[in-house]
């Protein structure tokens, strides 16, 4: 499960598909002699004694210099290599062990003809016990449209019913409680501000709802940057900035656990890239923020963001571009090139007076090119009972509106 309606984020643009074929660095130079069949055999042979030497010694701790006790030269101090001693196998039976009793699965239940059946399957994190209560994180999307929240320990032994205390959609977050009736102790929350890339990191969670599992990777990079449509609508509204790791995520570990070799959780598994010839690649929300939108919901039931009341589209999308003719029905000067068209005003917009068609160009001295631009402007600059003032195009005409910013209407 991801962000997306599918499931899954596609990295498809509109564009020939040969701009993606790598071309080979190798400059030929005419025919190459052929190697006899006995000479590949020797090189082949040789090669693979020298990798089965490195890796025993390696998984091993054969070989000192693999453990940080390389011999050192004079007047050169010896290293340690590795902030991890022991072999690195058995911490990953150890770390999983330990953390994975505190990792869920989390059933989505919604009603269809009658009858409440399982609509969704995702995972969750017991992160916080209190007041005869755990408290337990996992994705948005896992509980989107559930009439009926179920909990399952991960070894099959309970199914719990939760509540869902809150969720924030934009950055996928919700929160679940449950009664603590001798539940699993919460994980161990690290800090995702001191991840490296490379260092090794276990996944948990239910993938393909089998239940308890765990896969191993390392960390692609620290921070990725993945552009989201929030709504589905193919405009991308929204930037999740996430942590990249090759540690095979699949549908049903949404909401489980991203955890290194001290046991402790640095991230929200949340969604991948499914693609043809794309491996690899899985993406997950890092704690500190998780964490940041778990306590708010905790006070407050949810997030608490400046709402203007608008419905926009890019007047420039390549990905769902307008047609000629909707571009002159706008009337817009030809210095007029980017900036985001009003499909829907309601709330504080519709009382300011904007109407459908106008385009802004501006919100207070700061220029808007998209969607995007206009919700990362409203959330990072602006607070609820702020006054905005917006530029905008009407019938080819620039004008100016103040908004009076409020608190998002409940659902």
């Amino acid at each position: 499960m991801s962000f997306f309606d599918d499931d899954f984020y596609s990295p498809k643009v509109s564009r020939p598909i040969k701009k993606l074929v790598a071309r080979r660095a190798t400059r030929k130079l005419g025919p190459r002699k052929r190697w006899s069949t006995l000479q590949i055999s020797v090189v082949s042979s040789v090669c693979s004694a020298a990798v089965g030497i490195v890796l025993f010694s390696w998984i091993t701790g054969v070989g000192g210099h693999i453990e940080g006790t390389a011999r050192a030269g004079p007047g050169m101090e010896t290293k340690n290599q590795s902030t991890l001693s022991g072999d690195p196998f058995e911490r990953i039976i150890d770390v999983s062990d330990q953390v994975s009793p505190s990792v869920v699965s989390v059933v989505n239940r919604q009603k269809k003809d009658d009858k409440t059946v399982d609509a969704g399957l995702g995972s969750g994190i017991i992160f916080r016990k209190e007041e005869g209560r755990a408290l337990i994180l996992t994705n948005a999307h896992v509980i989107e449209g559930a009439n009926d929240v179920q909990v399952v320990l991960n070894n099959n032994a309970r199914k719990i019913s939760a509540t869902v205390v809150g969720k924030d959609h934009t950055t996928d977050i919700a929160v679940l409680s449950v009664e603590d009736d001798n539940l699993p102790e919460a994980a161990v929350i690290g800090d995702s501000t001191k991840l490296r890339r490379g260092e090794m990191v276990l996944a948990i969670g239910n993938a393909l709802g089998l239940g308890d599992s765990l896969s191993y990777g390392i960390i692609s990079k620290t921070l990725q940057v993945v552009p989201v449509s929030l709504n589905g609508d193919g405009t991308y509204d929204w930037e999740a900035e996430v942590i990249q790791t090759d540690a095979a995520i699949n549908e049903g570990n949404s909401g489980g656990a991203l955890v290194n070799l001290q046991g402790q959780v640095i991230g929200v598994n949340s969604m991948k890239i499914a693609d043809v010839g794309v491996e690899g690649i899985g993406f997950a929300i890092p704690i500190n923020q998780a964490m940041k939108i778990a306590n708010e919901i905790i006070q407050e039931g949810r997030v608490i963001r400046a709402y203007m009341g608008v419905y926009t589209i890019d007047l420039n999308n390549e990905y769902a571009p307008i047609t000629e003719e909707q571009r002159k029905s706008l009337k817009l000067p030809s210095s007029v090139k980017d900036g985001v068209i009003v499909m829907e005003a309601s709330g504080p917009s519709e009382t300011a007076g904007l109407e459908l068609n106008d385009v802004i160009v501006k919100l207070d001295n700061e220029e808007i090119a998209s969607t995007l631009d206009l919700r990362k402007y409203l959330y990072q600059h602006k607070k609820v009972g702020d006054t905005m003032l917006v530029s905008y195009y009407r019938e080819g005409k620039g004008m100016t509106t103040e908004v009076k910013l409020t608190d998002r209407p409940q659902e």
